[in-house]
């Protein structure tokens, strides 16, 4: 009988029931594929993420992400709760962690601070697809629940990733991204045709001078109608509104905070930082709170 060390945690909130839940298997060693997706799919998070020992001397672990599903590559409101529950239960000083994950060995770091942690997660390499033409814009407009005039002008509808992708659609009214009411059918059945599962909805229409934009982020093809508060969707953000030349920055550095989570009463901050090269996002990190829900022992 193997004890599973599993904790729910809250991530980009101070407060329980905010923020993106996600469960985390502290000492998933052993565990096989069939055994971890049974797991995400009886805490039924959006994600759960499994630690494991390292596998080799260029890594101080190995990290794996299910949803209730499938296994996704990476996910970071998932790994701001790990690396949380892996700093309380360790009992761990400020450090950097670099673990193995399927978009490559990431750094993340551990802040220890009034006997607390913050966590900065280091993302993967952006990437930035070309825009989608006039028939699958209109498309993805219509699942939506959008019409072309919603749209902001200024922001092409496109790919971003940083490992886990998502279509970047920027409207120009917080009242309409709070009405949408999607045919998550539709959208499921145009990420196969896209191939990407995440459609992030965003909007600069803020009325607080330290949060840039609202979003909300749809994933029906992988079993998530709406996730509360993304670090792959905003993470990527921060290189669309670099690359494109939307965002102004100086000393080679971008930073803003995104809100998430508004609608569905599940409110979150992401933090983001893109460090420039050339005029071109080079690196992008997503900082974020996170608060345990429970800590629980699972046999098996």
């Amino acid at each position: 009988m193997k004890k599973l060390i599993t904790y729910q945690i809250d991530s980009f909130t101070k407060e329980k029931f905010k923020g993106n839940p996600a469960g985390v298997v502290v000492n998933a060693d052993g565990l096989n594929d069939y055994q971890m997706q049974q797991i995400a799919r009886e805490l039924n998070n959006s994600e759960t993420a499994f630690l494991f020992p390292p596998d080799s001397t260029d890594c101080d672990g190995v990290i794996r992400y299910f949803t209730p599903n499938t296994e996704v590559p990476i996910c970071g409101h998932a790994t701001i709760a790990a690396m949380y529950a892996k700093a309380i239960e360790e009992k761990l000083d400020s450090c950097i962690l670099r673990f193995k994950t399927k978009v490559g060995i990431l750094p993340f770091e551990i802040i220890k601070k009034n006997e607390d942690y913050q966590i900065i997660m280091t993302q993967g390499s952006f990437e930035l697809s070309p825009p989608f033409d006039a028939d699958v814009t209109q498309k993805m407009i219509t699942a939506l629940g959008l019409e072309k005039s919603d749209i902001d002008e200024k922001c092409p509808i496109q790919i971003a990733s940083t490992g886990h992708s998502k279509v970047m659609i920027g409207i120009k009214s917080r009242t309409k991204l709070n009405s949408l009411s999607p045919n998550y059918a539709d959208l499921a059945h145009l990420s196969k045709e896209i191939n990407c599962n995440g459609y992030f909805v965003f909007t600069f229409d803020s009325n607080d001078k330290d949060i840039l934009t609202y979003g909300r982020m749809f994933a029906p093809a992988i079993g998530i109608n709406e996730d509360p508060v993304t670090g792959n969707a905003n993470g990527p953000l921060g290189g669309y509104l670099v690359q494109n030349k939307i965002a102004d920055f100086k000393n080679n550095e971008f930073e803003f905070n995104g809100r998430q989570g508004e609608k569905i009463d599940r409110l979150g901050i992401i933090k983001v930082k893109v460090s420039i090269e050339d005029n071109k996002p080079a690196l992008i990190q997503i900082k974020g709170d996170a608060v345990v829900v429970f800590r629980a022992e699972i046999e098996i």
